[in-house]
């Protein structure tokens, strides 16, 4: 669709889930919470890490990364949403929009990315015990995490850069609660068939080619598990992939949940669903690492009580 008459839009209204008051008034104080809770979590798990020399191991290492990411991502879309709840200016700028876009796209990849790595260092950990000092140097950790920021930040160049080329026109209107690439290329109205088949490649590079690797990781780690003769042992092996299994099963599953659909089919309800990987998983990772964590639970005690704390350990 191209008109002569058309005129770059130069704001978008972030209407979000529902426009109801009632409805926006305990949205409002719900994610509120909510990202007050993941910001304390995710900035306690690195905190104790941090303080905690026993935690200065490959595992933890990529669990505060993982942190860090979760915190950037949430500040950069639950602000911004807590501010259209409270106000009747539900606009949003071209250039804020796409700085939005940006920091979504490129932190969903990197946390798909760490995830990855932490599957492989319990891989090593498990299946090459022996040499998992030497395999998961501290060099190779750094390695590994900006070899994982290098390609987010180049995906979320990539995906950002393209839309810029994309024609707006029509109503501004995002039912959503930020500036999504799908909803995005849906109010355009020029060719976006570039943006589709770069979307579709990279996406499937940078989200299934990890996925596949962790599967690959697990299927070696379950093996080398049930090979262990004690049952105190094989528990005590897969405890320590448990949390990680959860958070990848979480991640996942809501990004399927979404983004697994034709761009024709994506709606209004999908707002709700993006709720999910946008703030519950950001809000969960934390519970569900120090939840059966004895080592986070020593840290977290170490953290809030110090000495006194030491004293009785």
């Amino acid at each position: 669709m191209d008109g002569g008459n058309q005129s770059r839009v130069s704001e978008f209204l972030l209407l979000g889930i529902s426009e109801s008051p009632e409805d926006q008034r305990v949205l409002f104080w719900t994610f509120l919470s909510m990202y007050l809770v993941t910001v304390v979590g995710n900035a306690l798990i690195i905190l104790a890490i941090g303080t905690d020399s026993h935690l200065h191991t490959p595992m933890y290492f990529f669990l505060a990364n993982l942190s860090f990411t979760d915190l950037l991502f949430v500040t950069n879309t639950i602000p911004k949403m807590l501010v259209n709840l409270q106000s009747e200016n539900k606009a949003i700028s071209y250039a804020g929009c796409l700085t939005q876009l940006y920091f979504l796209v490129s932190l969903v990849a990197l946390d798909n990315l760490i995830l990855a790595t932490m599957a492989y260092d319990r891989y090593v950990a498990i299946c090459h015990p022996l040499h998992y000092t030497t395999a998961m140097s501290p060099g190779l950790c750094m390695l590994l995490l900006t070899l994982c920021w290098a390609l987010s930040i180049l995906y979320g160049l990539i995906h950002t850069l393209l839309m810029t080329r994309v024609t707006f026109c029509g109503s501004p209107k995002i039912h959503y609660i930020f500036c999504e690439m799908y909803v995005l290329l849906r109010l355009a109205c020029s060719n976006t068939q570039t943006n589709h088949t770069v979307l579709i490649a990279t996406g499937c590079f940078i989200f299934f080619t990890p996925l596949g690797l962790m599967i690959m990781s697990y299927v070696r780690i379950v093996r080398a598990v049930l090979h262990i003769p004690s049952a105190p042992g094989k528990y005590k092996a897969f405890s320590t992939c448990a949390s990680h299994l959860a958070v990848v099963s979480l991640f996942y599953g809501t990004l399927s949940v979404v983004y697994l659909q034709p761009l024709h089919t994506y709606s209004k309800k999908d707002s709700v669903a993006t709720v999910m990987y946008a703030v519950v998983t950001p809000m969960m990772n934390p519970f569900i690492y120090s939840l059966r964590n004895k080592d986070m639970h020593g840290a977290l005690g170490k953290l809030f009580l110090g000495k006194a704390f030491q004293r009785f350990t």
